[in-house]
């Protein structure tokens, strides 16, 4: 992997120095997802986030990103350009952050991280591991890194993460961090115990495919056979046709065919200079999504799958994975497979009210839609 030029040794340890101020205001030690135990200080007002955004939004409050120095810019702006530029229309101060590039890209620079001074650095669990030994200059440089994920979709880590940020950041975000791990353990609780008794009385779990669409229909896009969207089509009763077969990564044809899905899911987003992609989020419109969708049904030996010949082909916004908001995601995917079950489940009204009650900006676009 590429990367920036990394501080050498000496100026990192020099750099340590620049963190002193923060450690005098003492410190606490949180166990974060991957079960290191860090020292941080209390009360940090310098902090690097890598990602996560509106999670560290909703539990932080409508002032969370004052103590916010750097971020790993791309996966906001690059990866979810329409959710960014009305973010910055409430809070044009994230256009000022430094930017520390990206991990997964290859652009992330430990040497603009020290710089920035932060007081702890929050990163991904993804990102944690894809900077390797980056971690450990940042560590020398005397920024401590705890790690929140996500990504892992599971109700697990969902909550461990989120008491994670309630807990480093103190003050009313302990209680909103609270209020926002009980109100998801509950709201997942809830699809389960309906799917659940649907499929004892009968309703048999269907057949899913999802499939990221941000290619086109001339080339077959990502599925997660486990985690993210994979994790989502478990928790909502469904047999994922992609578990077992590849973990993040694109299915055969043939196999898709075979398998025969009963629904079929596309993840759309804000995908720039790309004609043919699945576009979703904000300011969207959805007779353009529609339209695209459209277009996939075309690809050799589609009419005949169940899902398209019951009208069971829908979109889901992929920027709503790996959020605290995904539970609305679940919700949608879940009502889709079991109709009966979540008759009185209104999935978008409820992603909806959750932007209005911990988030700065509206849910208006595309976000869940029924081709």
């Amino acid at each position: 992997m590429k990367r920036r030029t990394f501080l050498g040794a000496a100026t990192a340890a020099a750099a340590t120095t620049l963190f002193t101020p923060a450690l005098a205001r003492g410190t606490q030690t949180l166990t974060d997802v991957l079960g290191r135990e860090v020292e941080v200080p209390l009360d940090p007002q310098r902090i690097l986030l890598g990602f996560y955004f509106e999670d560290f939004w909703a539990i932080g409050g409508r002032n969370a990103y004052d103590r916010v120095v750097a971020i790993s810019r791309e996966a906001w702006e690059g990866w979810r350009n329409s959710q960014w530029k009305r973010y910055v229309a409430v809070e044009p101060r994230l256009e000022k952050l430094i930017d520390v590039g990206e991990v997964s890209g290859g652009t992330f620079s430990v040497e603009t991280a020290v710089a920035a001074r932060p007081d702890v650095a929050i990163l991904a669990a993804w990102q944690f591991k894809g900077l390797g030994d980056g971690v450990k200059k940042l560590e020398a440089a005397g920024i401590p890194v705890v790690v929140a994920d996500y990504n892992a979709q599971t109700v697990e880590k969902h909550v461990a993460s989120t008491q994670l940020l309630g807990r480093l950041l103190g003050g009313e975000a302990v209680g909103r961090s609270r209020q926002l791990a009980d109100s998801y353990q509950g709201a997942v609780d809830d699809v389960r115990d309906r799917v659940a008794k649907a499929q004892a009385e009968g309703a048999k779990a269907p057949r899913v495919y999802l499939e990221l669409g941000n290619k086109g229909p001339d080339e077959y896009g990502n599925s997660y056979g486990k985690g993210m969207w994979g994790g989502v089509i478990e928790a909502a009763g469904g047999i994922n046709i992609a578990k077992g077969q590849v973990g993040r990564g694109p299915l055969n044809p043939e196999y898709v065919l075979a398998s025969n899905p009963q629904a079929i899911f596309f993840a759309g987003s804000d995908w720039v200079n790309r004609p043919k992609a699945v576009v979703m989020g904000f300011g969207q419109k959805p007779e353009v999504t529609r339209e695209r969708m459209a277009a996939y049904l075309k690809r050799p030996g589609w009419s005949g799958l169940d899902a398209v010949k019951n009208g069971q082909v829908h979109a889901v916004y992929h920027g709503g994975t790996r959020t605290l908001y995904d539970i609305t995601y679940l919700q949608y995917i879940a009502k889709q497979l079991y109709p009966q079950a979540f008759e009185d489940v209104d999935p978008l009204k409820n992603l909806q009210d959750y932007y209005k009650t911990w988030l700065p900006i509206e849910a208006d676009g595309v976000f869940m839609l029924k081709l």
